[in-house]
């Protein structure tokens, strides 16, 4: 397992989760917290090695991660964010 960072750039009072494949796609899982001093959302998540798609949601909009280029096609017609981790 290695411990990775996510981060969402964002106004503070917002409500801003991660969802992907490594917590089936269910945002309620991974809430993201906004820091002050940082002026960021992030959350830190266990992952095994392997290949992941996520997004975040951020009040109830599914986005991608503008910090990470790295994407592909979904079901929907729209793109996630991947990430690979060894």
């Amino acid at each position: 397992m290695r411990r990775v960072g996510f981060v969402f750039h964002g106004a503070p009072g917002k409500t801003v989760y991660i969802a992907g494949s490594f917590n089936d796609w269910e945002p309620e899982k991974s809430p993201m917290l906004y820091d002050d001093a940082a002026g960021y959302y992030a959350i830190d998540i266990d992952l095994a090695p392997g290949y992941y798609e996520y997004k975040f949601v951020v009040d109830d909009l599914w986005v991608l991660d503008e910090t990470n280029h790295n994407f592909a096609a979904n079901d929907f017609g729209t793109l996630n964010s991947v990430i690979e981790i060894e």
